[in-house]
């Protein structure tokens, strides 16, 4: 099947979205044009499409005279997004408590039981993997494209950081603790209830990505 032009430009931003998440673009790092048109086999004007969804996602700045540059998230960007990620998760957690079918909280049931699995093991990838799928689960429930939407484009940049919140001392217990407590209020219908539980666990997920960061940085002066 021979691709269309609209489709050829998405297929490399999702390539370059990947390739920045993954590191092979590195934050800061400049974007060269004729690298990547040499690299993909593509001409010029999907690339530049391309960058286009890439910048308006965040993930790029366009410098004027420079190019484009993989963007770099502060403590400052952290500090702003995290407040209102954990507004819009509450809102997703307080729908998802209205909407959810008994199947669907068994299936919920079953994630965290694997949840629970990982962080006694302590393994601390799987657990991730796990979180995440709880996370979407959630948002699917709350059967609400807007906040889908907008959660989708701020974990993109909150992924660019690259952080590992687990790894801060007591957080994978914290976070346990913290989803079960998402989880008792959509099993009891407790809108508010999820609704605060799930602000809490991101706010705390910011704590911990501090305390992370400070980690780090302690490790690199002399």
């Amino acid at each position: 099947m021979r691709l269309v032009p609209n489709s050829l430009h998405d297929e490399v931003a999702a390539t370059l979205r990947e390739q920045i998440f993954d590191g092979t673009l590195a934050p800061g790092s400049f974007v060269d044009e004729v690298t990547l048109c040499e690299r993909l086999s593509i001409s010029r004007t999907p690339l530049r499409e391309a960058l286009k969804v890439l910048t308006a996602e965040g993930l790029l700045r366009h410098e004027p005279r420079r190019g484009c540059f993989v963007n770099e998230v502060t403590e400052r960007d952290l500090d702003e997004i995290f407040p209102v990620i954990a507004l819009l998760e509450g809102r997703c957690a307080y729908e998802a408590a209205r909407n959810a079918s008994d199947a669907e909280l068994n299936e919920l049931d079953a994630l965290h039981e694997r949840l629970v699995r990982y962080a006694k093991a302590r393994r601390i990838n799987d657990y991730y993997a796990t979180n995440h799928i709880i996370h979407e689960a959630i948002i699917k429930l709350a059967d609400n494209k807007w906040l889908a939407l907008v959660i989708g484009d701020l974990r993109k940049i909150l992924k660019l950081a690259r952080l590992q919140q687990l790894h801060a001392p007591g957080r994978l217990d914290q976070s346990l603790s913290e989803h079960l407590a998402v989880f008792a209020a959509l099993k009891a219908r407790d809108s508010e209830g999820a609704d605060a539980a799930m602000r809490t666990h991101m706010t705390r997920q910011r704590e911990a990505l501090r305390e992370v960061m400070q980690q780090q940085k302690s490790r690199v002066m002399p």
